[in-house]
């Protein structure tokens, strides 16, 4: 259910950052009687009752190398015909994975938040230009009232895309500083869970050296569409096979099509061929605006009706509102949204809700990372953690540990990264 954005902003933090009280306890308030010495409120319970005098004072964005993706943003494609096939495939320097960014939002009482986005140079534009005036001075734990004035500001020209990667990068960041300051996760912010860890699926890598490891789930990206010639597609197909044989009988596996231009008819044959690999669910068939081709696919492939698999999309879908079209439409069984990209934690957590109430499952994009494992880790139709292989140093900042394929819930305040400022200024890219 979306939070009724006139409420109070005291309830609102009472609800959505944990309660005053963990909080006051965090910055040692002493403990008092709750009544006055005429029964009424205690001095303790009157200023419990008011939010902790903690206000913004740095906003800053910077595009960062994530993985070897984001080498060449700023290199002109060369491509050799009009009818070449990367032109199906190149997605510009403000792709949403290889163009990621890293908001650092400082506080005056010491505490740095760090949360991830994406855009690149243009969304750190729409922080410095836009979103900054309204953070600095405004008190970082009303996360949510932040968040509905952020996204309301855009409404006109931002409601989904870049505007959403930019609100995604200081909305965690400001989740980040919330949990610092209780001195708790970021998912016990949002409610607790009652599980310290969850399955992940290895996304990408070879399937024998996962298996070793501990990793018990797969998928496997399959960059395929009408335009794939025959004999590509075929190879493709006996790769998705093979990696069920490598696995085995148990497990489960999934593919990722990251289609742009699939169509319903060219959908259901491929899924058809893939059946014998037992696919839990397949990812991204058709573009991500084709909401009633994916309706029709939940008919004609999904694991809810006559079909074989389950029909997975919504990684590159925004908040709760393009999540609600999704819902209402049966365009997905399972929900994918990307902590980082659909408007950041707040969004999350409304999406879950949504996604729950209408009993799909959510899954997030990248949910074993540090970022999605809040949202992971707290939704009750949650069985697995997408995680890839690491890249690179700063990747390696913020990935949760890992033990016999399960990611672990961490114990550190925030996010649980390692993240430094130093860290994020020595892997930005000088523009992007």
């Amino acid at each position: 259910m979306t939070p009724d954005v006139t409420m109070p902003s005291r309830r609102r933090f009472l609800r959505d950052v944990g309660g005053l009280a963990a909080l006051a306890a965090a910055v040692g308030a002493p403990r008092e009687s709750a009544a006055g010495p005429l029964g009424g409120r205690s001095a303790a319970a009157e200023r419990a009752a008011q939010p902790p005098r903690i206000r913004i004072r740095a906003v800053d964005a910077y595009p960062v190398y994530i993985n070897q993706r984001s080498e060449g943003l700023l290199d002109a494609p060369s491509f050799s015909s009009d009818d070449d096939p990367r032109r199906w495939r190149y997605g510009g320097p403000f792709e949403q994975l290889p163009s990621a960014i890293i908001a650092v939002i400082k506080t005056d009482q010491g505490i740095t938040g760090f949360g991830m986005g994406a855009g690149g140079s243009a969304a750190v534009e729409i922080i410095d230009g836009h979103l900054k005036h309204l953070l600095i001075d405004a008190n970082p734990l009303n996360v949510e009232q932040l968040w509905d004035q952020m996204y309301s500001s855009a409404l006109f020209y931002g409601r989904r895309g870049l505007f959403a990667m930019a609100l995604s990068a200081v909305d965690n960041a400001l989740w980040d500083i919330a949990g610092k300051h209780a001195g708790q996760p970021v998912y016990q912010l949002l409610g607790g869970a009652t599980r310290d860890r969850i399955a992940l699926y290895q996304t990408g890598g070879d399937v024998t050296r996962g298996k070793a490891n501990g990793i018990r789930h797969f998928k496997r990206g399959i960059q395929v569409g009408p335009q794939t010639p025959r004999p590509q597609l075929d190879r493709v197909i006996d790769s998705v096979l093979a990696a069920r044989e490598t696995m085995g009988p148990d497990g489960n596996l999934m593919t990722d099509c990251v289609s742009r231009t699939g169509t319903v008819e060219w959908a259901v044959p491929f899924a058809e061929r893939l059946r014998p690999a037992n696919l839990y669910f397949m990812e991204e068939l058709l573009s991500p605006d084709d909401v009633f081709g994916y309706a029709e696919l939940v008919q004609r492939i999904g694991g809810g009706g006559p079909g074989w698999t389950k029909v997975a999309c919504g990684e590159h879908e925004y908040t709760e509102h393009g999540f609600n079209v999704l819902v209402r439409l049966g365009s997905a069984e399972i929900l994918q949204p990307d902590i980082t990209w659909c408007g950041g934690t707040t969004a999350g957590r409304r999406i879950a809700r949504l996604v729950e109430a209408a009993g799909l499952e959510i899954i997030p994009h990248r949910g074993g990372s540090s970022w999605g494992l809040p949202i992971a880790l707290t939704s009750a139709s949650c069985t697995m953690a997408e995680s890839f292989p690491a890249g690179s140093t700063l990747l390696d900042a913020m990935s949760p540990l890992v033990e016999n394929g399960d990611v672990l819930a961490p114990e550190a305040p925030g996010f649980g990264t390692t993240l430094t400022e130093e860290l994020v200024l020595d892997q930005r890219l000088s523009s992007a």
